[in-house]
Order: C-alpha cells, then structure tokens, then sequence
C-alpha cells in the first residue's frame, strides 16, 4: 500500500495554486521544512512572507493582506495555529469573515515521536466553536490536494489540518470533494462508520474485516466538520441507525460530538464513538498512540458487532 503525508500533498498544490493566481500567498512562521513550502519559496519567493516563530502576528498580517485582496495561507504547525494563534483568528479573521486560510500540518498523533507539545489533539474542536470558521481534514494525499485547492477558491476563513506522518492513499487524482458534503467512501446498509482525517483509513479496513463476516459497513469520510454534512448524517440514522465516529482528535468537541448534536436532536440512533481519550500524548510511535486510547481496526469491528 502507498503511504503519504497529507502535508505532502498540500505542498505541491499550493505551489500549483500560486502560479495560477499571483494573490495567494503563503505567510510562514519559520517551519516551511516540516510543513513543506520550501519550493513554493523557491519558486514563488515574491509571494512568500516569513515573519519568524511569531504565529500571532502571522494571523494578523494575513488578516491585514485579506484585506487587500490577497489569499493568504498561514503555514505552521496544528497546535499553534489553532491555540496559539485562536485570539487573532477570533478577533481579526472569524469576526469579520476575512479570506485568510490556515493550513497546518501535524494534526493529531501523527506528529508521534514529537511528544505533547506537538500534537493537535483539541484543536478542531476548540476553532469549531469560532462562528465564520470552516474546518477540513483530508483524509490522504489526493482527498489534501483537492481540498486545498477548494479551500483556495472558498470565500472565507478556513482551518486545514494535515498529517506528519505517512498515511494510506485511498484515493486517486480522479475523486471530487466539496466543502461541507460528505464522501462517501463506501455502501453499506448495516452500520455507518463516520471518519476523517487518517481515520478514514481505519473505517474502511475495518469494512473489509466486517464484510468478511456478513456485516456491510457504510464508510463516510467527513472531510468538513464545520459545516458538518448533517443531511448524510440523517441518512445514516434514518437508513442504518447504528453510527460509529472514528477520529484522531479528543473525543470532546470534535467529530464525534458534531455527530452526535445531529443524532440527539433527532432523538433516535446510536453512536459508538473512538477518539483520543481526554489526556494529553506522549512520545511514542504512531499506532502505539492510537492503541492506547482505543482506536484499532479490531475495535471498530467490535463495536459494530455489538450493534
């Protein structure tokens, strides 16, 4: 199987972007390296800024070249362009709706070896609560290069979230997104496995095992949680019923929860949910991580077996 990091297919979009259209620019807080732009410097250096280890200030001078008619993308790492940064992007990007996307790379665990400081677990969550704020997470390289190139065109303050480390490509350059509307990765009628991110992955292996035994698992790849697809989540709950959440984030206030909002107010349904649980990481491989709070392959199985 083919592995990539989101974060690859980021880099090579958006220098395909800012040859296309001389107003998009990146705003770099010193780590172009590890969040690959260092040919989009190269390559488009008059559309490049790098304004140092000051996050804060990179969402301000985005703000103030939204403003200007610019399209700028401030690059960085996931826990400090959401935590670091939330102030600025409350008060000087969401409040008035300016066209500035956040592109950020080392979401979740991903980012393994690197320890706590380093890895995204709330920061979904905590930005979805930001009125004006849309959301993505792709969920391999080819779901990343188009979903960029979607956020480009959107209209709007918009936080992507990336992956350090290689993950599964599932699809291939011919698969169409759009902002807010599910994919659906795969039919099913018994049970309804909602993922994103690097979490799709496991929902469709899990699919595979499940099939095996007679269960037909739906696998929907929620790229967007802000705007979430709540018409694909009324589907599922009106045609299935059985709902299970995968996702590389804290449990609280992520996918699983936006999910779960819909499934309440409707008051019919079932939802299993896997996530990290509410504690921080720790230095440790990749899938050692995600074990240990739960989230396997076998333990999807599981859970829809239950069901």
């Amino acid at each position: 199987m083919i592995k990539k990091a989101t974060r690859e297919g980021f880099g090579e979009e958006i220098v395909a972007l800012g040859k296309e259209n001389k107003n998009i620019l990146v705003v770099d807080a010193d780590i172009g390296k590890s969040c690959k732009t260092t040919n989009f410097i190269k390559t488009l250096p008059e559309q490049h800024i790098n304004v140092g280890i000051a996050e804060q200030n990179a969402a301000g001078v985005a703000a103030g070249l939204a403003t200007c008619g610019k399209i700028p993308f401030v690059v960085t790492y996931a826990v400090f362009g959401s935590l670091r940064m939330c102030e600025m992007i409350r008060q000087e990007i969401a409040y008035p709706r300016l066209n500035v996307k956040i592109a950020c790379s080392h979401g979740g665990f991903t980012p393994a070896n690197d320890g706590a400081s380093h890895q995204a677990i709330e920061d979904m969550g905590v930005l979805r609560t930001i009125p004006n704020m849309t959301i993505i997470m792709p969920a391999d390289y080819w779901a990343a290069k188009k979903l960029v190139r979607a956020a480009a065109e959107y209209d709007g303050p918009v936080f992507l979230r990336f992956t350090r480390d290689a993950i599964p490509v599932i699809y291939d350059e011919n698969v169409q997104f759009e902002i807010g509307k599910a994919h659906i990765a795969r039919e099913g009628k018994d049970v309804a496995i909602i993922a994103n991110g690097d979490m799709v992955c496991y929902g469709l292996e899990a699919a595979e095992k499940l099939a095996a035994e007679g269960i037909s698992a739906k696998v929907v790849d929620m790229h967007t949680i802000k705007p979430l697809d709540v018409d694909v989540v009324k589907d599922c709950v009106e045609n299935i019923g059985k709902i299970i959440t995968v996702e590389d984030h804290n449990k609280i206030n992520g996918l699983g929860p936006a999910v779960c909002e819909v499934v309440a107010e409707m008051g019919k349904g079932k939802v299993k949910r896997f996530g990290i649980q509410d504690q921080f990481g720790e230095s440790a491989p990749y899938h050692r991580l995600l074990e240990k709070n739960g989230i396997t392959v076998d333990a999807i199985v599981a859970a829809a077996k239950e069901f």
